[in-house]
């Protein structure tokens, strides 16, 4: 199966772009773990991946480029940014994607991920994104875990996360889940309950608290609170392209039914 995957993996002309005045860091006895964030339901996603990578001080190391994907810059206090970037802290890497994919741009991105783990020994993958919620709660959002491999249920009962247990999954979740469950690289990804139309800062706090356990990292809620009201206010525009996209290839999201 991995060689057909990397047979895929250069037909649809997927690749990483490291930068060549950086350089990735050295290698560690210790497991990597990749976080992946993309726009989504609520944009927890890019909110919660967004914060972590500003908090923990994390690295820019490189790009992802999938082809295909429509020529997009971003400018961010005079710098040039590409829409998919890698970052590195010690054996912590992460993929953000500040563009939102299609069912056939999801596929490829899921494939050029995959290349990535390959490519740096990744063990282990925490995606975080959004799930509309049919009931909304007075006590607000939960979050619910859904794991590709057993090896990471424990992950879930040790950090009291309820696991997903019934819906359906498409678009880009779907995509990265449907490569790696036939991978031996387990996956756990992390559902914050959240609105579908807007973006959600208090689904993207309990998000970034559940990570921050996961990972053994100390987080400040009133820290959170500041940024995350910042970055609703910038990704208004985001916002609006994800609902685009979604509703122009009829890509649902995932949905918790009870």
């Amino acid at each position: 199966m991995n060689i057909m995957l990397e047979n895929l993996r250069f037909s649809f002309n997927c690749k990483i772009v490291k930068n060549n005045d950086l350089e990735l860091a050295k290698i560690s006895p210790q497991e990597k773990t990749l976080l992946v964030g993309f726009p989504s339901n609520g944009l927890v996603g890019t909110f919660s991946i967004s914060y972590l990578i500003h908090h923990l001080k994390m690295k820019y190391i490189g790009d992802v480029e999938v082809s295909d994907l429509p020529s997009t810059l971003f400018v961010e206090e005079g710098e040039i940014l590409a829409p998919i970037r890698v970052y590195n802290k010690n054996n912590l890497f992460v993929i953000i994607s500040d563009v939102p994919f299609d069912q056939y741009l999801a596929e490829k991105f899921a494939l050029a991920v995959h290349a990535f783990c390959k490519d740096h020994t990744i063990k282990k993958i925490v995606l975080v994104s959004g799930m509309e919620s049919v009931n909304q709660k007075e006590d607000g959002p939960k979050i619910y875990g859904l794991v590709t491999h057993p090896i990471l249920e424990s992950k879930l009962y040790d950090n009291q996360i309820p696991k997903f247990l019934n819906g359906s999954i498409f678009g880009t979740d779907a995509a990265i889940i449907s490569v790696f469950r036939k991978t031996n690289i387990p996956v756990m990804v992390l559902y914050a309950e959240c609105h579908s139309f807007f973006p959600d800062p208090e689904a993207s706090i309990i998000a970034i608290v559940t990570l921050a356990k996961i990972l053994d990292i100390e987080i400040d809620i009133k820290d959170i609170q500041n940024k995350i009201d910042t970055l609703r206010i910038q990704h208004r525009n985001l916002m609006e392209e994800t609902l685009r996209t979604l509703q122009e290839k009829k890509t649902r999201a995932p949905q918790i039914y009870r």
